[in-house]
């Protein structure tokens, strides 16, 4: 699967590197169609050969990465669904979301999320699974779930605290605030900064850095340095669960739903 063009996302390979393009409008949301396409990237990622050493994941919008989670589709289901199938449904895309997480977290070759512009909720979270991340200067990172009574879902709060100190994800979690770049890479959560537009050309040369070496070795070098806290992220499903089926959910995420303001919950 060399090749592969969807609604939400593409990939190509070439010359040793994969790259994942998102290319969702408004601003690439993960919404049950991002989630199957996904699913397509993990079968890719089971079947690579010797010469692929590098994963890249990056948008094709000129303001965001990733916004994070569809709430809007999330609300609607909700409407729809008694209490007791809306939870059933909410914990099988919060495994399903995981296990593609998880696998792109451990892949046997380096990943880098090459971001720009808006970086927040489930879009964070999936920088958070690549190796490196590389950002241009206009990047925004936050975690705005607890405004809907909600914690991040996609494996965010065990991925931020085994890269980074627990100062960094108290402040993240608990103020919803954002993170400039600058202060992203002051915190260890960015590698390289760049000018507007340029986090996809430096992440491409990155990638071509990245052939030089033994890709068996780097993989060994990765696992050594980079664990997955599986049981961490299974308690994150079940705190997510739990707080749910609370009406302030209900009501967070109305509020955002009906909310007029291009992104309602930019600090």
């Amino acid at each position: 699967m060399k090749e592969f063009q969807g609604k939400t996302l593409s990939w190509t390979t070439a010359n040793g590197t994969v790259e994942l393009a998102l290319h969702r409008e408004p601003g690439n949301e993960i919404g049950s169609e991002t989630l199957l396409e996904l699913e397509r990237l993990s079968i890719l990622l089971a079947s690579l050969d010797e010469t692929t050493h590098a994963l890249i994941i990056y948008s094709k919008l000129p303001g965001s990465f990733c916004a994070g989670a569809d709430l809007r589709e999330l609300y609607e289901r909700m409407q729809a669904l008694s209490p007791e199938k809306r939870l059933e449904g909410v914990r099988d895309f919060l495994e399903r979301i995981h296990r593609v997480m998880n696998e792109i977290d451990a892949a046997p070759i380096t990943t880098i999320a090459a971001v720009h512009g808006v970086t927040f909720g489930g879009g964070l979270e999936l920088a958070l699974t690549c190796d490196i991340i590389i950002a241009d200067k206009m990047a925004r990172f936050c975690f705005p779930e607890l405004r809907l009574g909600l914690i991040p879902g996609f494996g965010g709060i065990p991925r931020l605290k085994r890269d980074l100190g627990n100062a960094v994800v108290r402040d993240l979690l608990l103020t919803g605030r954002s993170f400039n770049v600058a202060k992203a890479q002051s915190v260890g959560l960015v590698s390289q900064v760049t000018g507007e537009g340029e986090a996809l050309n430096v992440a491409r040369s990155t990638a071509a850095q990245l052939a030089k070496f033994d890709r068996e070795t780097a993989t060994a070098a990765k696992r050594f340095i980079k664990h997955i806290p599986e049981a961490e992220l299974r308690r994150e499903i079940e705190t997510f669960c739990e707080l749910f089926v609370r009406p302030e959910v209900e009501a967070g995420l109305k509020k955002f739903v009906e909310s007029t303001d291009a992104l309602p919950y930019l600090p």
